[in-house]
């Protein structure tokens, strides 16, 4: 009984991982040249507060998609994503880098 139970289980989470046959799915379709980080322009960010709306304008300005805050003392995956735009702040809440990545 507690066989047939762990091979319906491990059908059932494997299935979730099969493909509809070579469709894109969201998270595999490219990602639009419009999303693209280009940090150049929320370079005068920097020194400001780190704030959400701070954080918006940086996105905004950009052109990413998403943004990572990098807190003071912090480590970072290495992970390089073309849609991510990542800003660091010191202790006092103050933005001290802004790249993409």
């Amino acid at each position: 009984m507690k066989a047939a139970r762990f091979a319906l289980a491990a059908t059932t989470v494997l299935a979730g991982c099969a493909t509809n046959g070579g469709e894109a799915t969201p998270d595999q379709a490219a990602t639009p040249a419009s999303m693209t980080c280009d940090a150049g322009p929320a370079q005068y960010h920097v020194g400001h507060d780190a704030t959400a709306a701070m954080g918006a304008a940086i996105l905004k300005d950009s052109g990413a998609r998403t943004l990572r805050w990098g807190p003071p003392n912090s480590a970072w995956t290495m992970d390089y994503r073309e849609d991510r735009v990542n800003v660091r702040y010191d202790e006092k809440m103050k933005i001290t880098d802004v790249t993409c990545g």
